[in-house]
């Protein structure tokens, strides 16, 4: 079993990624959440993992991260996740304790607490794991792994070059990847491989209560995706999860990644060196390819799981 810490900015497909991490108990044994500000702003994000919790019941710390990036303000995406960051379903505004206002002092003392190695689930962009890493040292031997959704090889979605995640803060995500730590890098080049179909949309509609709410969830995403010409909807975020539930579904390649941190036009953009003799360790898996069927069907076997839990509580 994985001891997790997950930082995120809700976010649809965020949500998605923690419906699944929760719905895995005997995979995963989740430390805390913290919240960054990314897809939204922070209080936006962080009403919107309040809002996911107490849909799900869930009885996990939830901890406020950083508002911005280390240096830039903050850039939000409200063209791709709606004004709240989260639009599609209605909550009923149910609260959810608040358990630290500091995410990274959080992060630090729950991994110094835990007997075993944790693992970081890394959602957003990457300003308090980076904040961590550079104050809190002596934790880093006790960081099995960090599973991150963010940047792209080939290309970029926030700018041609550019991933949002990234672009967001570029600087802590060089610290991140830079770190020295073992990184398993869902990028652009396996997110959007890693998509639902319209029809495996309509599917979930009315199968259950958390089904109903993935699929309010996916129906916003999938109609905002068009605009940037997706057809069927890329579950970006899920990846950094599924992955660690069941890696045989994606093949990828190590390589030690940078980032571009400058303000030319390719900042945030993420390049690796793939050659048989680099400089530097090669560090980071970069996930290439997914079994789009078998990735869909952990999200669904998920929120059946989630469907049953929820009804009997």
């Amino acid at each position: 079993m994985k001891n997790l810490l997950i930082d995120c900015d809700p976010g649809h497909d965020d949500a998605l990624a923690i419906m699944a991490a929760l719905a895995n108990p005997e995979s995963f044994n989740i430390l805390g959440i913290t919240t960054i500000g990314g897809n939204q702003t922070l209080k936006k994000v962080t009403e919107n993992a309040k809002n996911i919790l107490s849909f799900l019941n869930a009885d996990v710390p939830l901890s406020i991260g950083q508002a911005g990036p280390l240096v830039k303000p903050l850039q939000t995406a409200p063209e791709a996740h709606g004004d709240s960051g989260m639009d599609g379903p209605y909550f009923d505004g149910a609260d959810y304790p608040i358990t630290s206002s500091n995410g990274v002092q959080f992060l630090a003392e729950k991994i110094q607490a835990s007997l075993d190695k944790v693992t970081l689930v890394a959602l957003g962009p990457l300003t308090n794991i980076a904040l961590l890493i550079k104050n809190y040292p002596e934790v880093l031997p006790k960081i099995e792994e960090i599973s991150l959704m963010g940047g792209g090889i080939h290309h970029g979605n926030h700018t041609a070059l550019a991933e949002f995640n990234i672009y967001v803060d570029p600087d802590a995500a060089e610290i991140v990847f830079q770190s020295g730590l073992p990184i398993i890098m869902s990028g652009l080049d396996v997110t959007e491989k890693a998509e639902i179909t319209v029809k495996e949309i309509h599917q979930l509609k009315d199968k259950g209560r958390v089904s109903q709410l993935a699929y309010e969830l996916l129906s916003f995403y999938n109609q905002s995706g068009r605009q940037f010409g997706f057809i069927n909807s890329p579950i970006h975020d899920l990846c950094a999860v599924v992955y660690l539930l069941k890696p045989e579904l994606f093949t990828g390649s190590f390589a030690d990644i940078h980032v571009i941190t400058d303000d030319s036009p390719a900042r945030g953009l993420t390049y690796g060196d793939f050659r048989r003799i680099a400089p530097e360790p090669k560090q980071t898996f970069v996930l290439e390819e997914v079994d789009r069927e078998g990735f869909v069907d952990v999200l669904i076997e998920a929120l059946v799981r989630l469907d049953q839990e929820t009804s009997v509580k």
